[in-house]
């Protein structure tokens, strides 16, 4: 997919920067709002649009201080409106403009579904070429902590079924600058879901631009041997997750390679491919239901690539097959967590 919009030429992704002691620490919020700032600088034609996002500084503080650098005509708070407000980023990205979309939850976008799953994905294919949506929608995904059903909706399912679009889900701050960067810069539509839970994490990110490439996975934990080891593959918050289960694992000497895909679509399956010829072994994390989620597609295409390596039949790790429940307890036990996941890689080595 390529829009005929003429954008300029993305920077070289083969060295991007990574995380060094001495860099200052930011928060995932804060690192969110230098990407959006840096390429707003960069660029005349981004703009943001979304409820709050101005004279309040977005529901959760993101666009903090953007209104008074940008102004009211690039920082732009809407109605609560979802269909009109994504209505209107699609002539204006058709007509050249850049803009960013913020849902205050990935679940109110569901108001919108017209707009961002019936012309958004399809606007280039359907026009011939002619009329290109680089649009970001960007806004929290899953569950908030206690929001109740109708505000934890896990969207990853739902849209990346859809072709003509790409989906970023960072787990940590650095991830979230990069990724917000290059989405900001793509010329197909970009999904970019964060997690509410994560917008206080803290960690090291660069002063300078970097930019981190779509469809390229990184490995957060490298299993210390072959023996006994399975991979855990995930993304977004359940990231962190697996690693706590590798550590417990590891103390009983069992060893696993972590991978966070970072985007979805693209799914960088030939890294997961080249973790499980190692470890014969593999559990797929997805805080989305099991139902034709994300964790499905992934097993099914590992069975279709390396069927013959593995040792063990692929296993998934999803939120239960419930709606969201309100209560902490009843929504810890809804949600992967280490527990589940160390119990499915005890399974895999039965």
């Amino acid at each position: 997919m390529v829009s005929t919009l003429n954008l300029p030429a993305l920077p070289d992704f083969e060295k991007p920067l990574p995380p060094r002691e001495g860099d200052r620490v930011i928060q995932f919020r804060e690192a969110l709002r230098e990407a959006m700032s840096e390429e707003m600088r960069r660029d005349p034609r981004v703009f943001l649009l979304g409820e709050e996002v101005a004279q309040y500084n977005g529901a959760y503080k993101v666009s903090q201080g953007m209104l008074e650098e940008f102004g009211p005509q690039r920082i732009i708070d809407s109605p609560i409106s979802e269909n009109g407000f994504a209505g209107l980023a699609v002539g204006a990205a058709m007509y050249g403009l850049k803009p960013i979309i913020e849902f205050m939850s990935w679940s109110f976008s569901l108001v919108a579904a017209d707009q961002i799953l019936n012309n958004v994905p399809k606007m280039l294919y359907m026009s011939g070429g002619q009329w290109g949506c680089p649009i970001v929608f960007r806004g929290n995904d899953g569950a908030g902590g206690q929001l109740g059903s109708t505000h934890s909706w896990c969207v990853e399912g739902l849209y990346s079924n859809v072709p003509g679009m790409k989906i970023a889900i960072p787990s940590n701050p650095y991830d979230a600058k990069g990724l917000l960067k290059t989405a900001i810069r793509e010329l197909d539509p970009v999904f970019f879901l964060e997690s509410e839970r994560m917008l206080g994490d803290k960690a090291h990110v660069p002063e300078e631009e970097y930019y981190i490439p779509f469809g390229k996975a990184r490995l957060v934990r490298e299993a210390a041997s072959e023996t006994k080891s399975c991979t855990l593959v995930s993304f977004g918050r359940p990231v962190h997750f697996c690693v706590e289960a590798a550590e417990e694992l590891a103390k009983d000497g069992i060893e696993c390679d972590v991978l966070d895909m970072r985007t979805i679509r693209p799914l960088d399956i030939d890294s997961i491919i080249a973790s499980v010829q190692k470890t014969g072994r593999v559990v797929v994390v997805d805080q989305s239901w099991p139902f034709a989620s994300v964790a499905s597609e992934v097993v099914t295409q590992i069975c279709e690539r390396c069927f013959d390596w593995l040792d063990y039949q692929p296993v998934r790790v999803n939120t239960e097959d419930v709606p969201t429940p309100y209560a902490k307890n009843l929504e810890y036990a809804y949600l992967p967590n280490k527990e589940k996941i160390a119990a499915a890689v005890r399974k895999t080595l039965a």
